[in-house]
């Protein structure tokens, strides 16, 4: 299984983001992550960004939409030419119909499940999304800690993608660090979003090579 690192833009420095960006050329995609102030409790960046740092930048963009209407945006950040779109469970009405739409653009499809959110409702269609999403913190804010309480439901997670057949990424986001990242990828994770543990260090991009070493070796790959 292979483990990806997905460094955070929401906690590098936001007045260059395309510097910060090639602050981590061993990164596998960028996380953008898109908030509005109504889903979640905050409000960030949105697609005039993201239209411009894909001019400046040839890294994938994973881009995460907490957002309300997320059948209405979702599509216009596919049709950007984002390598990933993820949208919330919680914020569409018809997560299949999204997933393909977005698949139809060119971009992966990621349904994202909060915390408390179950993932066994979404047992009998998980085929139909390329990533599962599953926060290891309350989204909205950077700098959280990480969420042991979720460990069963990767594990859960990664039974039900095991039982399709089919290569299905899961991503953790939230308190991803040197000392959590082991235990999300025993779980079962292989994308690892890392924000204050990447930016923060002294070092970026060797903490991004660091961070995918630990999870190799969780897994013992």
């Amino acid at each position: 299984m292979t483990m990806r690192i997905a460094p955070s833009i929401l906690n590098a420095d936001l007045a260059d983001i395309a510097a910060e960006v090639a602050r981590v050329p061993s990164s596998d995609m960028i996380h953008f992550d898109v908030m509005d102030n109504h889903f979640v409790p905050n409000l960030t960046l949105g697609l005039p960004v993201v239209e411009s740092l894909l001019r400046h930048t040839t890294t994938p963009i994973d881009a995460h939409l907490m957002i309300e209407d997320a059948d209405t945006w979702a599509p216009q950040y596919a049709d950007l030419g984002c390598e990933s779109v993820t949208f919330h469970a919680e914020a569409t009405k018809a997560p299949i119909r999204l997933a393909r739409e977005i698949r139809k653009l060119g971009s992966r499809a990621s349904l994202a499940l909060k915390p408390t959110t179950s993932i066994e409702p979404y047992a009998e269609v998980i085929g139909e999304f390329d990533m599962i999403l599953l926060m290891t913190v309350e989204p909205g804010f950077g700098g959280q800690s990480f969420l042991d309480s979720v460990l069963p439901k990767i594990r859960r997670t990664r039974g039900l993608i095991q039982d399709t057949g089919k290569q299905i990424w899961i991503q953790v986001d939230g308190g991803v660090s040197v000392d959590t990242i082991g235990r999300a990828a025993e779980a079962g994770a292989d994308v690892f979003v890392a924000g204050t543990a990447v930016y923060r260090s002294d070092d970026p991009d060797a903490m991004v090579t660091k961070l995918r070493d630990l999870a190799v070796s969780a897994c013992g790959h």
